[in-house]
């Protein structure tokens, strides 16, 4: 099982980025999946979750209103739009998969990307 993370880049307060997570190696359609986010001598945060059926997903307060989880079983993509973006935004991004036997609450995830960096700066 593989994850593959994309997307990330420089970009001004206000503006917009899409991650992609690109999914092998096991059947997309099975997991619930989610973004974590992390910076340099902190704690990994969660940031949003998506059912396996991708009708039910849910924000970290920080994020709601601004981001956007969503998949795409037939290309094997998660993404990540990330729009209205602030400098506390700046982190490396992964996409990450739960435990088939666990929750999106529970934050336990069993794979995990290599990480995309985001970077919000003027």
């Amino acid at each position: 099982a593989q994850l593959v993370d994309s997307g990330g880049g420089m970009v001004q307060p206000g503006g917009s980025l899409r991650l992609s997570c690109a999914v092998s190696g096991f059947n997309l359609w099975a997991y619930d999946m989610s973004w974590v986010r992390q910076v340099p001598g902190k704690d990994s945060e969660w940031v949003a979750s998506i059912n396996f059926r991708g009708d039910e997903t849910h924000y970290a307060d920080f994020v709601k209103g601004r981001f956007t989880i969503s998949r795409d079983e037939a290309k094997k993509m998660v993404y990540l739009q990330m729009n209205n973006l602030k400098p506390e935004d700046t982190a490396l991004y992964s996409c990450a998969r739960v435990p088939y036997d666990s929750t999106w609450y529970a934050e336990k995830y069993d794979v995990r990307g290599q990480g995309t960096q985001d970077t919000v700066s003027s």
